[in-house]
């Protein structure tokens, strides 16, 4: 039974890793094979599996939404010519590559992160690298794996304040496990800058002299990890776990800048060609009228607004309350629904930061409906892999709902897993995380389904059950590197469909060592509570 539990992880990672299948392909038969199994073996109804087939049909409109907001606000940044000269200012406080690297994807994604969550960093940072003249392969590679440190708390805490909500919903409970997040990343989330610089050098250079490139920029890479650790264990210490993805990457950017700047601990060569395309080559275009804030303005309203309305109460409440599409009690069933309040959406904020963008750069709306078009038509193929891959989530989440008295599939997995590993669970317990996250591309999701599970593991094997949680929310951040459905919206954005199963091979790697480091870390953070 366990093999048939795990159909749901084993076979995207033959299909799409293993055997090179497009998501579409890939994710279709997974998804039959997961109804066919669930029907039979779990005695899933008709009905829960259709119900499930719906509410996965449901979850898709929201994040398409958001890929839609995402390729609308790129494609009217190119009309306006917004993008290129975002590109002359990174080029003009540094032309490295590496740098760039941690200051777009780590630095920027993380804010972005912080602010929305929903997979959307990866969605917007990987155009900015490709803006930059990174390959758009190298481009998906480092936005993914950038966005797991930050995603540990997610959008203003939702990872810790939803994802634990069946085990505590105590402030105090909550920044103690924060503050353990924040411990264990100490030792591995600080190495995120070296590693995706790293990871650009070792897989998308010449083979020439690689670990000197890479040697030259480690005392930079590795101050600027340590400031945004510290400053995220500062935050839950003395703010509060809601706002580490804000302060932490906000605090770091600015760090980043001024030692860019004063060319502080900085190579003493600028590498910008060796991990360049020839097609993706910025052009060194004559100075461009638009002033740099405002090509950036789109951005910085995205983050204001989407700041705003999770912060101030009236207008989350507002926003929450109007224009809500969500789908409850689907064929009856209480426990299967769908969230989609479209007003509070990052979706909506990313189009209409892409409106007044156009009103604010070009005084004209007149690219907007064609841009709207092209984006739309372009949406096709991606709509149909992330319909099926989350038909094949939902089922498999859903299967609790069974006429065999057996738990959920992912329950019953972690049951097996625990049964047999309890004796070395610290180094397991992010395993776990990551396995939720892969599946249902979600840390609060993952979180909220595991979370229970965890802690019992935990009080009986005598282990401290903040440490345990927070290895939990740490792996299931990692886990946003090889989720499915975030590697299938990325890669739509980048032109890449169809390249998934060589994405997630590339991703696997940084993801599973992630997990792994955790797991060493917290079993030294525990030896060090004792």
């Amino acid at each position: 039974m366990i093999l048939v539990a795990s159909a749901a992880i084993i076979l995207p990672l033959i299909l799409l890793g293993g055997l090179n299948l497009s998501a579409t392909r890939g994710m279709s038969l997974s998804a039959l094979v997961v109804i066919v199994t669930g029907y039979f073996f779990w005695h899933l109804s008709p009905m829960v599996i259709t119900a499930s087939i719906l509410q996965a049909i449901h979850k898709a409109l929201p994040i398409l939404w958001i890929l839609f907001g995402a390729l609308l606000m790129l494609n009217c940044l190119r009309a306006t010519g917004a993008i290129d000269r975002i590109n002359q200012g990174f080029q003009a406080l540094s032309a490295d590559m590496r740098l760039q690297t941690v200051l777009v994807a780590f630095l920027f994604g993380g804010l972005i992160e912080g602010v929305s969550g929903f997979g959307t960093p990866a969605m917007v940072t990987a155009p900015l690298l490709i803006a930059l003249g990174f390959s758009p392969m190298a481009a998906v590679i480092l936005a993914l794996v950038a966005d797991s440190t930050p995603a540990a708390f997610g959008a203003v805490g939702t990872p810790l304040t939803v994802g634990l909500s069946n085990v505590t919903e105590k402030t105090s409970l909550l920044n103690a496990i924060g503050l353990r997040i924040t411990q264990l990343d100490l030792f591995v989330g600080a190495l995120m800058p070296a590693v995706l610089i790293l990871i650009l050098i070792l897989w998308f250079g010449p083979k020439e002299h690689r670990f000197k490139q890479w040697l030259a920029t480690l005392p930079w890479a590795l101050v600027i990890g340590f400031v945004y650790s510290c400053l995220a264990l500062l935050t839950v210490w003395l703010i509060g776990y809601e706002f580490v993805s804000i302060i932490a990457p906000l605090g770091t950017l600015v760090v980043a800048i001024v030692t860019i700047r004063f060319r502080w601990l900085l190579p003493k060569t600028v590498q910008t060609a060796p991990w360049r395309t020839d097609g993706n080559a910025p052009q060194p275009a004559a100075k461009h009228q638009m002033s740099l804030v405002t090509a950036w303005f789109p951005y910085l309203l995205v983050v204001l607004l989407l700041l705003a309305s999770r912060v101030l109460t009236p207008l989350k409440t507002a926003m929450t309350h109007y224009f809500n599409l969500s789908w409850t009690n689907i064929l009856g069933y209480s426990q299967i629904n769908s969230d989609w309040k479209l007003l509070y959406s990052p979706g909506t904020i990313l189009a209409i930061a892409a409106i007044i963008g156009l009103l604010v750069q070009a005084r004209s709306l007149k690219p907007l409906l064609p841009t709207a078009s092209t984006v739309v038509r372009s949406m096709g193929n991606t709509a149909i892999a992330l319909g099926v891959t989350l038909i094949m989530v939902q089922v498999f989440t859903n299967s609790g709902l069974n006429q065999a008295a057996l738990p959920s599939m992912p329950m019953y997995i972690a049951k097996f897993v625990a049964k047999y590993l309890a004796g070395v669970w610290i180094i397991m317990a992010p395993f776990l995380g990551q396995l939720g996250a892969f599946v249902t591309g979600s840390t609060t999701v993952s979180t909220l389904t595991f979370a229970q599970i965890q802690a019992d593991i935990a009080a009986n094997a005598n282990l401290s059950t903040t440490v345990i949680l927070a290895a939990q929310l740490v792996g299931a951040a990692a886990g946003n590197m090889i989720c499915v459905h975030n590697i299938v919206a990325v890669s739509s954005v980048v032109g890449l469909s169809g390249q998934e199963g060589a994405i997630l091979r590339k991703t696997l790697l940084p993801g599973l060592g992630y997990a792994l480091l955790i797991g060493m870390a917290g079993l030294v953070l525990i030896n060090l509570l004792v």
